[in-house]
């Protein structure tokens, strides 16, 4: 299936590449556009079309993607759960919050659940170490949780 930004975000990614020296300097927000239009993942159509906008290769286009966690090469749930387990988080109890994480939704890592609602990835750090152990709903993020306010987080989410 090809993917082609709609008109509203060719006005978006337009104004984005205005502002860097190069158009390829724009490549990490125009993704982020072409991932929010495409139901929040890059597909191999959607890293076609970004190379062709900034007038890079595919392979530049391939490395970002494949370098930052925050995009995602298969379909994502409505809720998009990114849980770290690195040093800070893992110390301060993240793994058994993890566990109840993935029981409760009945996935385990990279998994989505059947009604598409929730995906669950295992994310290295995202920065919130002062604060750990977190976890970032889609672009929402949750710092020093516990394992009931982690499961009570996600049950809101209905």
């Amino acid at each position: 299936m090809d993917f082609k930004f709609t008109e509203e975000n060719i006005g978006k990614v337009s104004r984005i590449i205005q502002r860097y020296p190069e158009k390829k300097a724009a490549v990490m927000p125009v993704l982020y556009v072409a991932q929010e239009q495409n139901g929040g993942w890059i597909s191999n159509e959607v890293v076609k079309s970004v190379s062709q906008v900034l007038e890079i290769t595919e392979e530049e286009v391939m490395g970002v993607v494949t370098f930052y966690t925050m995009y995602h090469q298969k379909p994502v749930g409505k809720y998009h759960i990114q849980f770290c387990t690195n040093v800070s988080c893992m110390l301060r109890g993240a793994y058994p919050i993890w566990d109840s994480i993935r029981e409760k939704l009945g996935i385990d890592n990279g998994g989505v659940t059947g009604d598409g609602k929730y995906s669950l990835e295992e994310v290295e750090c995202m920065g919130s170490c002062g604060t750990a152990p977190m976890m970032a709903i889609n672009e929402d993020f949750f710092e020093n949780l516990t394992k009931d306010e982690a499961l009570r987080i996600i049950e809101s989410l209905k």
